[in-house]
């Protein structure tokens, strides 16, 4: 449950999208963008789609601005929106949400103040790939 009695909602799609990325650069910090809507009743954010963005030099202001702008574009004309972000911290033993993804946060919930940030586990993603452990790999900063 999330800020205001709302509920989040993940897509398998999604989900295997932010796990894939961050399994994929796992010495580096990665993020990207969730997207998605609210439903019809108002209560959920469902939440449809993730986009894959950095995997370095994540503070980079002029990039990120300009990705925003083309997702939304982009995911706009399916009648989609941001809705999110995720991130996962450089350091296996860093479980903390950093400096930069806390601004890139708080600058996606300024046009969409439902927005959750999701913080990824880096220690469950190591127990990932080693077992058949499925719990929640991310902890939700809304």
């Amino acid at each position: 449950m999330g800020s205001n009695g709302l509920r989040y909602e993940i897509a398998q799609n999604a989900y295997i999208k932010l796990v894939l990325h961050s399994l994929k650069h796992p010495t580096s910090a990665v993020n990207g963008i969730l997207i998605g809507r609210i439903s019809p009743s108002n209560d959920v954010v469902e939440i449809a789609d993730a986009v894959p963005l950095f995997h370095s030099h994540i503070p980079l202001l002029p990039q990120l601005e300009i990705s925003l702008i083309l997702i939304e574009e982009y995911f706009s004309a399916k009648g989609l929106n941001i809705v999110g972000y995720f991130h996962a911290n450089e350091r296996s033993d860093d479980s903390e949400l950093g400096s930069v993804a806390k601004n890139i946060g708080d600058h996606i919930c300024r046009y969409f103040p439902q927005a959750a940030v999701l913080l990824l586990d880096n220690k469950k993603l190591d127990a990932l790939k080693k077992s058949k452990e499925r719990s929640a790999i991310m902890q939700g900063y809304i």
